[in-house]
């Protein structure tokens, strides 16, 4: 076994903030292996960044009317301290959009290109000749041949779950223009996946059936036997890697080309920092390679990128591949779209201090090798039940009575008591699940050494024992502490922000793993402890209905057309509407109220008669602009002074996405003065 672990976690898309189906599929669970790789004192180096390039991202800039910089500078500072607020502790967290990233994909771009191992290929692609622009698969919508769902992407329909391409689609239209787009003849650069079957049924199907995880196995096992085709690795795209080829203006790499080339760059990124040689990690046979993902990336990672580092001829294959299933919420599938998350960022916020909690569920909820389920009544559960009554209320008791009985001092005990194996056999059955990437076996071996040290103080009753058999409460005590420290040991790699509290607790520093597995006293007799402290706290229901209130909110907002609408204000009778007198008016001057930003002072023409009207709407308009702009006023709304102006009336006006205001207005122009109704 290697002593230097490359361990990398899936570079999450910079379109959005991450949600617990993330952090429960891929990032606590390679931070957990990653912090028990260097207890075991192994050169690990844990990367990971923002994937800042595709698709996705344009989508999300268009929709929001900025730039795709924008929209990537956004999120990854916020997935970024997301990740670090929940102690996932990365040795580099990048980013895809760096110079060192551009660099080094291209390089390796050049190095397979070189090697003559890419096929150019003719094909013809929808075309959008307003927006002067090829369209990727995303930006193309149709009704789904399958289902008849009208708003089917050209590589999915999110309806029936269909992959698609956009050929099948019935009526594609261009998302940029709303256009029917035209095929244009475009040439791009493949990789002939089929020419690398061989390599890869020997080297997993063959090598790896008895240590790959049997979903990771059986689906690169399908896809093998389906057969491979040639895959083009650049795009017809202005935004991304561009291809460092002469006469290639208007293409990028591939985003699943250069988002895997990531993992490399940014270990580039973090050797140069550490006077550590990055081809160490990534072309040294004394290395081991692991990629944590969800299984919607198992393709990319266990067949395009190892035949991408096979083609390049310098790199190691991964050894393993432990890829996670989906984490379901509330029994129905985690969906951005329809903002049905639990988000990290909101999470910290929410539940202050309380980062081990949602770590410790999700582990024990954790999706290895099917979907799982997360509701907030479990998390309450688990945390009220298990940290706080099992884990917790355990280190409270022996801390506190240390304290009451012997002034903080470890007591005296048998070093040799047949009690203290549990402490040597609870750390080697970790060690064993771990190396496995079985992290909820091993959180569960975790909790049996708490839950043996709850039984063994229920036994021994030392609080009773004091009295008559002194010598027994002290070893009873002593016993604790040994379980209480090897608790704050084991523990850190799934609970670092409670280890860190225990290890201060019981006044100890962070040991080798190996010391756990192999000695039985990890506390002296005679050692100072310090004050006790609660480890957990109960979480109330009323905490948890209102986390389960915030998703009914959504479920109902997902019903609205549009869901940036309002909600609804309370209902009026008709008598209440018929008082209401809405006319048709033209606005005949307009001028800036003084030091008030957003305040126009306007003079309206109503039919009835000419009125002033003050308007907070000089951010969306200029006094030139609304000159002469029929529009539509309440005219009987009481007047009310604004700045010292009186204000009769009040414009009817609606809110753009970009958040700036617009009138409105009649289809036509009319005489002012119709009443609306």
């Amino acid at each position: 076994m290697s002593n230097r672990k490359m361990i990398t976690a899936a570079l999450p898309y910079a379109n959005g903030p991450v949600h617990i189906g993330h952090l429960a599929g891929v990032y606590i669970p390679a931070d957990v292996y990653a912090r028990f790789q260097r207890r075991l004192g192994k050169d690990v180096a844990f990367i990971c960044g923002s994937d800042e390039h595709g698709i996705p991202i344009t989508i999300r800039a268009k929709k929001e009317g900025v730039t795709p910089q924008d929209i990537v500078d956004k999120y990854h500072e916020i997935i970024k301290k997301s990740f670090s607020d929940l102690g996932i502790s990365f040795d580099e967290y990048s980013r895809t959009t760096s110079a060192n990233h551009r660099e080094t994909s291209q390089d390796f771009f050049k190095v397979l290109y070189e090697k003559g191992k890419f096929t150019e290929e003719l094909s013809e692609q929808y075309f959008d000749e307003q927006a002067g622009e090829f369209l990727a698969d995303r930006y193309i919508v149709g009704t789904c041949p399958n289902c008849g769902n009208e708003n089917a992407y050209g590589d999915q329909c999110e309806r029936c779950g269909s992959t698609l391409s956009p050929s099948e689609l019935i009526n594609p239209k261009s998302m940029l223009s709303g256009n029917v787009p035209i095929l244009k003849e475009t040439k791009n650069w493949y990789l002939p996946l089929n020419e690398y079957e061989d390599f890869l049924n020997e080297w997993i199907i063959e090598g790896h059936k008895d240590d790959w995880k049997p979903n990771v196995y059986g689906q690169v096992k399908s896809w093998l036997n389906d057969g491979l085709k040639p895959r083009a690795m650049t795009r017809d795209l202005n935004w991304g890697v561009p291809v460092p080829l002469p006469n290639a203006e208007g293409k990028v790499l591939y985003v699943w080309f250069d988002a895997p080339i990531g993992y490399i760059s940014f270990t580039k990124e973090w050797a140069a920092k550490n006077g550590k040689d990055w081809k160490d990690y990534w072309q040294s046979e004394g290395s081991d390679l692991v990629h944590f993902i969800g299984k919607d990336n198992i393709v990319f990672h266990c067949i395009i990128f190892p035949a991408m580092m096979k083609a390049h001829g310098d790199f190691i294959m991964p050894k393993n591949v432990p890829a996670f299933e989906f984490l379901n919420l509330e029994n129905d599938k985690i969906s951005t779209s329809r903002n049905w998350a639990v988000w990290a960022h909101e999470y910290v916020e929410d539940f202050p201090g309380q980062q081990d909690v949602l770590r410790y569920a999700l582990l024990s909820s954790a999706p290895e090798t099917k979907d799982n389920n997360f509701t907030w009544k479990d998390f309450q559960t688990k945390n009220n039940s298990e940290l706080v009554g099992i884990f917790g209320n355990f280190i409270n008791r022996v801390a506190v009575l240390i304290h009451k009985y012997y002034d903080g001092i470890v007591p005296q005990g048998d070093v040799n008591a047949p009690e203290l194996a549990e402490i040597n056999k609870a750390a080697k059955e970790i060690s064993g699940f771990l190396e496995n990437y079985e992290f909820r076996n091993s959180l569960t071996a975790l909790m049996n050494l708490a839950r043996f040290g709850n039984q063994y103080l229920q036994t021994e009753e030392p609080w009773k024992t004091i009295k008559d058999n002194p010598e027994k409460a002290a070893h009873s005590l002593f016993v604790g502490a040994q379980i209480s420290v090897a608790l704050a040991q084991l523990c850190e790699p799934f609970l670092p922000f409670s280890s860190e509290k225990l290890l201060t607790m019981f006044n100890v520093q962070k040991s080798d793993w190996n010391d756990v597995e192999t000695k039985s006293v990890l506390i002296e007799t005679g050692h100072k402890i310090n004050e006790a402290s609660l480890l957990f706290s109960k979480i109330e229901d009323d905490v948890i209905e209102a986390q389960i209130q915030k998703l009914e909110d959504t479920k109902q907002n997902n019903k609205k057309t549009n869901p940036n609408a309002n909600p609804m204000k309370d209902e009026i009778t008709f008598d209440d509407f018929t008082k209401i007198d809405l006319r048709t008016a033209t606005i005949t001057e307009a001028e800036k109220v003084e030091k008030a930003d957003k305040l126009l002072k306007l003079t309206v023409d109503t039919g009835v008669d000419v009125r002033t009207v003050v308007s907070g709407i000089a951010e969306s308009f200029t006094p030139e602009e609304v000159i002469g702009k029929q529009v539509m006023i309440l005219l009987n709304l009481a007047p009310r002074k604004i700045r010292g102006i009186e204000s009769q009336g009040m414009l009817l006006l609606t809110t753009k996405p970009d958040g700036k205001l617009s009138f409105v207005t009649p289809d036509e122009t009319v005489e002012n003065g119709i009443e609306i109704g």
